[in-house]
């Protein structure tokens, strides 16, 4: 496999999703130099994430992210190319990582499926993909949970969450989405999957449509947190 990876790197050399030097065959998404300066998450952020993001919704049982998303860092070029120059081999990077570093967290939340976050059809035609699939994609590949790409359907195209306040992020996003396969919903653990969760409005809502629906326990998982 590495003389085949060698030889496709020859003709279709890869480059650094930041510093875009050549890659080498061992390194996958990014060079080893930039990929050393994304930082992890503590446990100690996470649990202060969950108790601001989550808490007093009382939707998502709990809540585990890799790496912290820093502006204009290692990690915001890598996520942007996941989702806007079609790298979708990044979200299935990302979704093994999560699923070999935080498997122990995983493991104990008896997840019966894994979901990701849905995008809506026009804007997954427009990209070509949904790179939360992917994430959640990678992640099975570490976990033996089934990935169910269809248990929430995004009904209402939303404003981009991007430049809105707190209170308009759980606005805008109300009500956008619906859940399907109701059938096998009941009484089930889940697991959301987003790429960078900020406020944590999405998921919620996401989790709030799957527990109207019978779910047990909704839990979230991401690539990244930012402020």
């Amino acid at each position: 496999m590495r003389g085949l990876s060698t030889f496709w790197d020859f003709f279709l050399p890869r480059f650094c999703s930041s510093c875009k030097i050549k890659l080498t065959p061992d390194e996958r998404i990014a060079c080893n130099p930039c990929l050393r300066k994304i930082q992890h998450t503590s446990k100690e952020r996470t649990d202060s994430e969950y108790a601001r993001k989550f808490l007093d919704s009382d939707i998502i049982s709990g809540f585990a992210s890799l790496y912290l998303f820093e502006k204009d860092g290692v990690l915001q070029q890598i996520i942007h190319d996941l989702k806007y120059e079609g790298k979708f081999q990044i979200g299935l990077f990302l979704g093994g990582q999560i699923g070999s570093e935080l498997k122990d967290i995983l493991d104990r939340w008896e997840l019966d499926f894994i979901a990701p976050v849905p995008l809506h059809h026009l804007k997954r035609a427009e990209r070509g993909y949904n790179q939360s699939y992917y994430i959640a994609k990678g992640i099975r590949s570490r976990l033996n949970i089934p990935l169910q790409n269809h248990l929430l359907v995004r009904k209402r195209f939303t404003e981009s969450q991007t430049n809105l306040t707190l209170i308009e992020r759980a606005e805008n996003i109300h009500n956008a989405f619906i859940s399907r396969k109701k059938e096998i919903i009941g009484g089930k653990n889940i697991l959301l999957v987003d790429d960078v969760i900020t406020t944590g409005a999405t998921v919620t809502e996401c989790g709030r449509v799957l527990k109207d629906n019978g779910a047990a326990n909704i839990f979230a998982v991401s690539a990244a947190i930012a402020d």
